[in-house]
């Protein structure tokens, strides 16, 4: 995949939406950038661990989980071995270790991690969704964060939904259908436009 133009993309935000350019420029240059550097596996169980809880307290689970294991980044391997009372032990509930062992049961069986880049957007979110605990917006900030696509709505995020109420000065939270409206015109780089927006909401 070539790489993003950010400063091409915050241009373009600027030009087509004027309470989004007041925002590029409160904001300024743009610093997204995808995590190359852990896996896709690791990045995905991280995503399920999080759920419903807290960044501090998914941030211990993941540490005691780790240090049960002994590695620095979880894998199929290390879930395949891990006992039940280990990942209890860590601080997972019984539904986050059901969705965990899907996960590994998935990759072992035919999921093409390392193969999702190739796919398209909706591809991929397809082909995450099928993993219990992983619904779509798990799969587009994969979209986003991992493999770094420049297009991506996710139109359920809260953050997102927050920071355009604030920014448009509505009354309410938008619904979906506003925010696709809306987004029509900051195409090819709507993800670009999220991550101005979730920035824009760090001093609130």
């Amino acid at each position: 995949m070539p790489s993003l133009d950010l400063a091409r993309a915050a241009a373009h935000l600027r030009r087509c939406d004027s309470m989004l350019a007041d925002i590029v420029r409160e904001v300024g240059p743009c610093r997204f950038a995808p995590d190359r550097r852990s896996s896709a596996f690791h990045l995905l169980a991280q995503a399920i661990i999080s759920q419903q809880i807290t960044s501090k307290a998914a941030a211990s689970i993941e540490r005691k989980l780790l240090r049960s294991l002994g590695t620095r980044r979880l894998s199929p391997a290390h879930l395949v071995k891990a006992s039940h009372q280990v990942l209890r032990g860590a601080g997972l509930s019984r539904q986050k270790i059901a969705y965990l062992r899907d996960l590994t049961e998935h990759t072992r069986n035919g999921l093409p991690l390392q193969r999702l880049g190739r796919l398209t957007d909706e591809a991929v979110i397809e082909a995450l969704t099928e993993v219990k605990g992983i619904g779509r917006w798990t799969a587009e900030m994969f979209l986003i964060f991992r493999l770094g696509r420049p297009d991506v709505l996710p139109v359920h995020d809260y953050g997102i939904r927050k920071a355009l109420r604030i920014a448009y000065r509505l009354r309410k939270l938008p619904d979906p259908a506003w925010m696709r409206r809306k987004a029509e015109a900051w195409r090819p780089y709507r993800s670009i436009a999220c991550w101005y927006l979730w920035r824009s909401l760090e001093d609130r």
